[in-house]
C-alpha cells in the first residue's frame, strides 16, 4: 500500500513538473515572439526608408517580409495566450497565408525590376540593417524551434519557420545590394529576393496541410 500511495505521489509529482514545464516554456514562448515583433516594428520604418532613397525592389521586398513577420507573431502570441485550442488551425493556415504572399511578391517584384532593369543605389543603412537582422533572426529562429519541440506547440514552431526564412532573406537582400555597391551588378538585387521564394512556397504547403491535420482532428 506504501509503495502505491508512493507510486501515485511520483505520478502526480511528474504531471506538476509538466505542467510547469509546459507554462515556463510558453513564457519562454512568448518573449521570443515579443522581441520578434519589436525588432521588425522598428525594422519596417528602417528598411522602408532605406528602400525609398536606395529604390531598390530587395529592400522593399525584406519590408513586406517583416510586415508578414509582424503578422505571424502577433498570430502566434494569439494562439499562445488563448485557451480555446481550435485556434490552432486558424493560426497555421494565417501564418501559410503569410507565407504564400511573401513568396508571390519577391517573384512579381523581381520579374518587374529585371525586365525594366532598374539601376538600385547602395544603402549603407540597408546594408547594416540586414547584417544585424541576419543574425538576430537566425537566434530567435533556433530559440522558436527549441521552445516549440519543448512545449510541443506546432504554431511556434512553424513561426520559427518563418523567422528562418526571415533571416535568408536578409542574407539573402545583403548579398545582393552588396554586389549591386561593390561591382555595380543591378539585377543582383532582384535576383537574391527569388533564393527566398522556394522556401515561402515549401513552408506555406507545410503549415497549410499541419492546419488540415487539425483541423480534422478537433
Amino acid at each position: 500500500m506504501v509503495e502505491l500511495f508512493a507510486t501515485i505521489n511520483q505520478v502526480k509529482n511528474t504531471r506538476i513538473a509538466s505542467d510547469v514545464d509546459k507554462a515556463k516554456g510558453t513564457r519562454q514562448g512568448l518573449l521570443l515572439e515579443y522581441v520578434t515583433l519589436s525588432w521588425n516594428v522598428v525594422g519596417v520604418v528602417i528598411v522602408s526608408i532605406a528602400a525609398l532613397r536606395a529604390r531598390s525592389v530587395a529592400l522593399a521586398g525584406f519590408g513586406l517580409d517583416s510586415l508578414i513577420e509582424i503578422l505571424a507573431s502577433a498570430v502566434v502570441v494569439w494562439q499562445l495566450t488563448g485557451a480555446d485550442k481550435g485556434r490552432e488551425a486558424k493560426a497555421l493556415k494565417t501564418i501559410s497565408t503569410a507565407f504564400a504572399l511573401l513568396a508571390a511578391y519577391i517573384l512579381v517584384q523581381a520579374a518587374r525590376s529585371l525586365l525594366l532593369q532598374s539601376h538600385p543605389h547602395p544603402s549603407l543603412m540597408g546594408t547594416v540593417w540586414l547584417g544585424i537582422t541576419f543574425v538576430a533572426m537566425l537566434g530567435l529562429a533556433y530559440g522558436k524551434h527549441k521552445v516549440g519541440a519543448k512545449v510541443q506547440n506546432p504554431v511556434l514552431l512553424t513561426e520559427g519557420n518563418v523567422t528562418l526564412v526571415d533571416a535568408y532573406l536578409a542574407g539573402a537582400v545583403l548579398i545582393g545590394i552588396s554586389l549591386n555597391a561593390a561591382i555595380g551588378w543591378w539585377w543582383a538585387d532582384p535576383i537574391a529576393g527569388l533564393v527566398i521564394v522556394f522556401y515561402g512556397i515549401k513552408e506555406s504547403r507545410h503549415a497549410w496541410a499541419e492546419s488540415a491535420e487539425f483541423a480534422q482532428s478537433s
